[in-house]
């Protein structure tokens, strides 16, 4: 199946509860957090945080076999800001991981927070998901996100790998489109140029394919080697940012938002990286990064 080990988690906790992860193709950890919430109940909050574990925890999100050490490690936190009856709204906070090869670094892939978190949960009742009719949008927002999460950690493996995961998660914003809730249409939620429309069109959309190739290239040609050739990787990673840069110079929309999912992971890492590169090299990076990623000039001006 893939070409690594992979030790990835979503952690499902409310407050400080841990659950042992007991995967398929995720080790998932799940936190919910109801702080906010004046006298939210307990029993209903527990009741969810072990549905939503055993709901990503024990379905089978692929026809691939995963061992237990490539499961996926990655995080998933629920902040729950108002609950009414039975209606939850606040946010969710989504982050992934992956191993890097020969060493005890693990490298964050995907980091998003969405805004547009809104569902209703009665305590006992089943968890359900189709892959091709929508049934809730809690569901729906938890398993685009799985799929997002499967398709950056493919892609991170093999070129274009992630394809089939993108496309299912295309296909989850389409079903969920007739629910009226918001975050699944191309100019809606708190902040309409930042929705799951638009991350599932970003990776579809073959004007984005650089980024898709960076996100490649930068793992497995890049970090998995680091380890026997330093100087070398680090200057293929190098070269490798100009795939982002032409990306931003086409500007294939006006929100580009995939290219911010990749800084919102990689900036720190980015300044780890080139903090020690030779001055020409440091000099190009910071070029590069200035230019694609204004939000963060201040901070690459410290590489």
């Amino acid at each position: 199946m893939k070409i690594s080990l992979h030790i990835y988690g979503l952690i499902f906790f409310v407050g400080i509860v841990l659950f042992p992860a007991k995967a398929q193709e995720l080790r998932c950890n799940v936190q919910l957090v109801s702080t906010q919430i004046q006298g939210s109940n307990k029993s209903v909050t527990e009741a969810l945080q072990t549905a939503l574990f055993e709901f990503v925890n024990s379905r089978a999100w692929t026809n691939n076999s995963f061992a237990t050490e490539e499961r996926i490690e990655c995080n998933m936190m629920l902040n729950i800001t108002s609950l009414v009856g039975s209606t939850f709204s606040g946010s969710i906070q989504i982050q992934s991981r992956r191993p890097v090869f020969n060493s005890a670094y693990s490298t964050t892939v995907f980091n998003f927070k969405d805004d547009n978190l809104k569902f209703t949960y009665v305590e006992g009742e089943p968890l359900e998901f189709s892959e091709t009719a929508y049934s809730s949008n809690l569901t729906s927002i938890v398993a685009f996100y799985v799929y997002i999460i499967l398709g950056m950690d493919y892609d991170s493996f093999s070129l274009n790998g992630g394809t089939p995961y993108f496309r299912k998660a295309e296909t989850v914003v389409t079903n969920a489109q007739q629910s009226g809730e918001k975050g699944w249409r191309a100019s809606e939620g708190s902040n309409s140029n930042k929705n799951r429309y638009w991350i599932a069109q970003n990776f579809l959309d073959d004007r984005y394919r650089g980024v898709r190739e960076f996100i490649y290239k930068y793992h497995r040609q890049g970090l998995d080697k680091m380890s026997s050739k330093p100087n070398d990787v680090r200057r293929d990673l190098a070269d490798y940012m100009k795939l982002l840069q032409d990306v931003y110079r086409r500007k294939p929309d006006p929100y580009m938002l995939l290219l911010q999912i990749t800084f919102d992971a990689k900036s720190n890492e980015f300044m780890e990286i080139f903090g020690n590169s030779p001055a020409e090299e440091k000099g190009r990076v910071v070029k590069i990064l200035k230019e694609i990623d204004p939000a963060n000039i201040g901070r690459y001006d410290n590489i």
